[in-house]
Order: structure tokens, then C-alpha cells, then sequence
């Protein structure tokens, strides 16, 4: 398996091992001490990590979480990053997503639209270290392309593409064929892996600006 960053552990929690960080609870998630599991059934970044993706993540990076909806991934990201700006689109969730960035100084939530970044360009610094978008809704790559802006030249896109969001209708393979198409423009792809062990018709992909 890759290594994790600095802040993320393999560690044993009933019985077996399962990848962890340490801080405060969000979900009932297993703890051990300060350690909390990262459920990669619940995190599609949690599943590129254990499925041993190399996804660039050192700790420390400045990140841009879109879809953060109620906190589950991006309490984890916010543990063993720096600056972690959460970006989501509904209201209910952005409550409990509130509730997860109390005890997490590092963590910044804003109510706003991934799809329009202008209404929060003003909030997020750019030259940022990577882009986590896990946003299911139509033009996925749409979305990653916009937000692009954000990044620094060497930053890292760390995409999860849901099939079914393009089109529920379409072969999953076709869906990833288009989105990898419509994100050659701005990223190229460095790396990707079917999630389906974790979560079905899903896609990892990591990229870098061009």
C-alpha cells in the first residue's frame, strides 16, 4: 500500500486495520484514544486512500473541499491539513458541517455553490495545494475545471466522479471516458482507480494543472 500522509494511520480498531486520524468524532465513527477510523464506505476519499491510490497528500497541504455536505470527509482532510475550505450547496447539512468545524480551527465551511466560484473567490486564497471534489451533479468536470483557479501550478485535483450523477442511463466507462475528455483542457490525469469496492460506479481520479 502507498504510504499516508503524515497524520493519517493503518491502525488495528476491532480487529482489524483500518485507516484513521486523530481528532474529535463526527459520524459514531470507532475511535482508539485520540484515533478516529476514516470509513472508506463513507469517504470516497477515504476509499482512494485504502485502496493505496497515490494521491500527492503529504499533511499540512492547503485544501479546497467541494461537496463537503455534512462533515464526514472533510473533518478527516481538516485533521491532518492546514487551511481546509469547505464548500457546499445545502443548507441542512452545512449544520452539521458546522458542528464538525467547532473543534477544528483549520476548518472554514461556506454555504455556497462549487458551480459558481466567483461567490467565494473572494474568501479562498488561491495557490492552494489540492482540490477535493466529491459533488454529485451533473458536469463533474465542469465543476473541477471552474475551480481550477484555485490551485497553485504543482496543486493536485483529487476527483471522484459518480457515474450515475452524469447520466443513470449511460455505461459507467462512458461516463469517465467523456469526463476524462472534459478535463484534459485544464488537468492531466495522473492517476485513477475504480472505487467500486467502496462505492459502485465511482471513479478516483488524481491530476495536476496543466
Amino acid at each position: 500500500m502507498r504510504d499516508l500522509p503524515d497524520g493519517v494511520s493503518r491502525r488495528e480498531i476491532d480487529g482489524r486495520e483500518r485507516v484513521c486520524t486523530r481528532g474529535p468524532p463526527v459520524y459514531g465513527e470507532p475511535t482508539d484514544g485520540d484515533w478516529r477510523v476514516w470509513d472508506a464506505s463513507r469517504s470516497k476519499l477515504g476509499a482512494m486512500l485504502e485502496l493505496g491510490m497515490e494521491t500527492g497528500l503529504a499533511g499540512g497541504e492547503s485544501v479546497l473541499y467541494l461537496g463537503a455536505a455534512n462533515g464526514t470527509t472533510v473533518s478527516h482532510v481538516a485533521d491532518f491539513a492546514g487551511p481546509t475550505y469547505a464548500v457546499e450547496f445545502s443548507a441542512r447539512p452545512v449544520r452539521d458541517l458546522l458542528e464538525a468545524a467547532d473543534p477544528r480551527p483549520n476548518l472554514f465551511p461556506l454555504l455556497k455553490d462549487a458551480r459558481k466560484p466567483d461567490t467565494y473567490s473572494h474568501v479562498v486564497e488561491s495557490g492552494l495545494d489540492v482540490l477535493v471534489q466529491d459533488v454529485a451533479t451533473r458536469g463533474q468536470a465542469t465543476v473541477a475545471n471552474r475551480n481550477a483557479r484555485f490551485l497553485a501550478d504543482d496543486g493536485r485535483l483529487l476527483l471522484a466522479v459518480k457515474a450515475r450523477s452524469e447520466d443513470v442511463a449511460a455505461r459507467p466507462e462512458a461516463v469517465f471516458e467523456e469526463v476524462r475528455a472534459d478535463l484534459s483542457d485544464r488537468y492531466e490525469v495522473l492517476a485513477e482507480t475504480r472505487l467500486d469496492r467502496f462505492h459502485e460506479d465511482h471513479l478516483g481520479i488524481v491530476a495536476r494543472p496543466r
